[in-house]
């Protein structure tokens, strides 16, 4: 992994910079709602194998920005590509191509632990001999193989999560997004969930994570911190804690989302 050194910014301060190794890049991303303006004029980019933090309280605008990357809803201006697919003309070729998972919705409880993998596997255009092999690695390496016939629904959250991962990059995806993945989980697990993240990483894959957990945060190549829809901060962990005299990404979380404006996202 490269040493990322990207400057603080603030406001509607742009960083621009592309590079061959860039998968994700904004350029003045915005989502209005009429006349509010979800996301107003973001711009970043990400590069290939970062683990890229998007933090942002309630009604910061983060989750609008991920659906727009995602290929799930269409911005109202700026410019954007991800995995090299263009956010306005190629939606259905970026959600074919990246790995999704959200704390929320990722697994379906009433199908056993195989016929998930199957079915996200099918999802995401694996099929045959490939999606069966996929199935028996996956299996294999969460040493879940007693545990394929398992309801979903009957697994511990730990073991869940791990599935949910595994079938979001069962595809081998560029880029996963990450929404909010360990919610609700105990710190061991946590760090066990990071451990798969790094693994990923080391692989290649591009990780864009949202999280409400600050330790978690340290864990990140780069992190962006947004408030009432404008990105106010983007820097490595260290870089923040030193602009903002913190000593933890807590603290500096809070200097910025103290000021915000919206309750809502």
């Amino acid at each position: 992994m490269q040493a990322y050194t990207g400057r603080l910014f603030y406001g509607s301060y742009k960083i621009n910079m592309m590079t061959q190794d860039t998968v994700i890049h904004t350029d003045g991303l915005t989502k209005t709602f009429g006349s509010f303006h979800a996301v107003d004029n973001i711009s970043f980019s990400v590069s290939k194998g970062e683990i890229f933090g998007f933090l942002g309280a309630n009604g910061a605008g983060k989750t609008t920005a991920m659906k727009m990357l995602c290929g799930l809803l269409r911005p109202s201006s700026g410019k954007g590509t991800v995995g090299g697919y263009d956010i306005y003309t190629q939606r259905d070729l970026i959600k074919r191509n990246i790995g999704y998972m959200s704390q929320k919705f990722s697994l379906y409880p009433d199908l056993k632990v195989w016929e998930n993998i199957r079915l996200f596997g099918g999802i995401y255009g694996l099929s045959g001999t490939e999606l069966k092999k996929k199935t028996d690695q996956v299996l294999e390496k969460l040493d879940m193989s007693e545990q394929k016939n398992t309801m979903v629904a009957d697994l511990p959250l730990g073991w869940k999560q791990k599935l949910s991962f595994s079938t979001a990059t069962l595809h081998s995806p560029k880029i996963v997004f990450l929404d909010e993945p360990t919610g609700g989980v105990d710190p061991a697990t946590r760090r066990r969930f990071w451990e798969m993240i790094y693994d990923a990483t080391s692989e290649g894959i591009t990780v864009f994570v949202t999280t409400h957990y600050m330790d978690e945060a340290e864990y990140c190549h780069r992190v962006s911190i947004m408030v009432d829809g404008k990105i106010k901060a983007l820097d490595t962990p260290e870089a923040l804690k030193k602009t903002f005299g913190a000593e933890n990404m807590d603290t500096v979380f809070h200097a910025l989302a103290r000021s915000a404006k919206r309750n809502s996202d």
